[in-house]
């Protein structure tokens, strides 16, 4: 079988751990006897420096036309000092909405044998914790009105929260189908004690919740779930959340795992063509010099393959041989403890390479 991927590498570290990305990609398709074709679009700074825009019509018709978009990372202090509309951070949005990708899932786990590297207590992960968050992208604070005006102090500026019965409703549906092919538990965050927009959130949550009685579905308050996740991120399953809620939990849970540089992340619409890219950002200060983290852009890799390609077994074959690598000692320097090995980039790319097998 073959499949086009479009790869959009960016700036900083994104080029380095999306070719790590891509080799993964490749040992996969020795393996399994598929065949990856690739079309490299510019994105961010890079776009910038080569078109003057962070995301060109051409590279927009490119992603269009593939069955995934691989992202790297965007922006740097090169581009700091332009204006919001030609920041390179706008590639994503852009993208984002040039494809329709309402969905952001951001996946929660802790390897075993990273377990010293997390941030918080052993007797607090208990078992460790395996957690979605599913987070509304379109919608929400981001999207709403915003602007500035004279107020009763002078001059203010205001940001509108604003959700539709639609938006809430079709992202309750993703998590909870998502639930069903996981533990069968969904947790919906929001702030209905004192917002609007959140006791819309939650009625439709509970409306949705009726077409899967196989699901439980609980509720809980932003500023609580904020405090579980640190005492008790093994209670959670899918956590459905806002657009703002989703993007400040989703980075507080990225810490418990011990490092930004392990987690991958999937930006999907109604159909099959997603974003896929690591949390971790540019990192600008590690760019050339083979040290990131390749391991969120090879599980990025891993989401591609389940949610676009719907390749399911090679999925699980690059994650046991994250695992096999992780437990074996080969580690980056973000996440290394003593007795592991250090290895750069390229390097842990190739040695999760060789352990992808059939």
């Amino acid at each position: 079988m073959t499949y086009k991927i479009i790869t959009a590498p960016g700036d900083g570290v994104g080029p380095e751990v999306t070719a790590a990305a891509v080799r993964v990609l490749d040992r996969v398709g020795e393996v399994f006897g598929h065949q990856f074709q690739y079309e490299e679009i510019l994105v961010g700074g890079a776009s910038i420096d080569g078109t003057g825009v962070p995301l060109t019509e051409s590279a927009i018709t490119a992603a269009r036309s593939g069955d995934a978009v691989l992202f790297g990372a965007v922006g740097g202090s090169a581009w700091d000092q332009l204006t919001p509309p030609l920041r390179p951070e706008k590639a994503i949005l852009g993208l984002r909405q040039a494809l329709g990708a309402y969905i952001n899932l951001r996946p929660g786990i802790l390897f075993p044998a990273l377990r010293e590297a997390s941030p918080i207590k052993d007797e607090l992960l208990g078992r460790g914790f395996d957690l979605m968050v599913v987070r509304e992208l379109t919608g929400g604070i981001y999207f709403g009105e915003k602007g500035t005006r004279d107020g009763k102090y002078g001059p203010e500026a205001y940001d509108v929260e604003v959700y539709s019965e639609f938006e809430v409703r079709r992202i309750a549906q993703k998590a909870f189908q998502l639930a069903q092919t996981r533990r069968k538990k969904v947790v919906s965050v929001d702030k209905a004690n004192v917002l609007e927009s959140s006791r819309l959130w939650r009625r439709i949550v509970e409306e949705v919740a009726a077409d899967f009685p196989d699901v439980e579905l609980s509720h809980m308050y932003v500023d609580n779930a904020a405090m579980q996740v640190i005492r008790d991120p093994g209670q959670f399953d899918v956590l459905l959340t806002s657009n703002l809620f989703g993007d400040i939990l989703s980075d507080e849970i990225s810490m418990l795992t011990g490092s930004i540089g392990l987690l991958p992340s999937a930006s999907l619409s109604s159909g099959t063509t997603g974003i896929y890219e690591p949390i971790h950002g540019s990192a600008p200060d590690l760019a050339g010099l083979d040290k990131a983290n390749p391991i969120g852009a090879i599980l990025s890799a891993v989401m591609l393959l389940e949610h676009s390609l719907g390749l399911t077994r090679e999925a699980q074959a690059i994650r046991q041989a994250v695992d096999a690598t992780l437990e074996a000692g080969h580690q980056t320097g973000d996440i290394h403890r003593s007795g592991a090995t250090i290895h750069g980039t390229s390097d842990l790319a190739s040695i999760i390479c060789r352990r992808i097998t059939n």
